[in-house]
């Protein structure tokens, strides 16, 4: 029978269990492309789900405002060790991150750039120009199509249209999310060097629709993420796995569409989202362009 410091050694070693994870509630559900679908190899959506988890997670951390950045940090560096293997259960998510890439032998280098993106979330605020966002992106955004990319063998002469797909995606959600990111973390991803050319001030982005000079801005950043999916639509073409140049060429189509959306609409005034609609035509397109190459 266990004994009274047994049992609590025991609840305190449960209690720390998941401890540097903050869950925020967000999943694959919420995201503008699908996470491991039906296109996708069978035998891979587990270590698809679990790369996504561990960088759902990671993300969680970065954007909880009631953490102060070093613990954010701190957090982060744990996840690495953990993803490294050393031993502890107190980020689940890096220790079945972990797991998968003991069992497909892949890099963890991309798991590490991630966390790199997630680190920078917490102690930088604002950024300085259209390359020091794509920097930004370069981390927080290319590494989850490098590791699909991968996982599924293709050649990496694949990767700088997934790149460029991965950082429209990216900056995509920043503008989506573009009022909630000042409001509750103080944190702008629109250039200081486009605001200033539109005389606008990050405070624009607490009022409850876009002005003028706002506007302008968004649709500078939306030029440059045309710009961006244009470079994307080769990727498809250079993807040997059928499900996969589908699932490519279903994101691509998401990505114009939502570009579209963020021309008409106002991220201020309302949330600019893809219908379920879009998620259906995009799925029959993909699956045509997919089919003939």
């Amino acid at each position: 029978m266990e004994g009274s410091r047994g049992m609590a050694e025991r609840a305190l070693t449960d209690a720390r269990i998941g401890a540097l994870e903050t869950p925020s509630g967000k999943g694959a559900g919420d995201e503008n492309f699908p996470v491991g679908s039906f296109l996708i190899r069978r035998d891979l959506r587990p270590h698809i789900h679990a790369f996504y988890n561990f960088a759902r997670r990671a993300d969680d951390i970065a954007d909880n405002p009631g953490l102060a950045p070093n613990d954010k940090v701190r957090r982060l560096d744990r996840m690495a060790e953990i993803l490294d293997g050393a031993p502890g259960n107190d980020a689940p998510s890096a220790v079945a991150m972990h797991a998968s890439l003991q069992e497909t032998g892949g890099t963890s280098q991309h798991c590490h750039d991630v966390l790199r993106a997630f680190r920078m979330d917490a102690t930088k605020l604002r950024y300085r120009d259209w390359g020091d966002l794509m920097e930004y992106c370069r981390y927080s955004a290319a590494p989850v199509g490098r590791q699909l990319l991968d996982l599924h063998g293709e050649a990496r002469d694949t990767w700088p249209a997934s790149d460029a797909l991965c950082s429209a995606l990216q900056v995509l959600n920043h503008l989506q999310d573009c009022g909630d990111d000042y409001r509750a973390l103080d944190r702008v991803y629109l250039p200081e060097e486009d605001l200033a050319a539109c005389h606008v001030s990050v405070d624009a982005l607490d009022a409850n629709r876009s002005s003028a000079g706002l506007r302008t801005v968004i649709d500078r950043l939306l030029d440059g993420t045309d710009r961006l999916i244009e470079q994307a639509r080769s990727l498809p073409r250079g993807v040997r796995s059928w499900g996969l140049r589908c699932e490519c060429a279903v994101i691509v189509t998401l990505a114009a569409k939502l570009s579209g959306r963020l021309r008409r609409g106002d991220p201020l005034a309302m949330r600019v989202k893809l219908s379920k609609a879009d998620f259906l035509a995009a799925l029959l397109s993909g699956l045509w362009r997919g089919s003939i190459g």
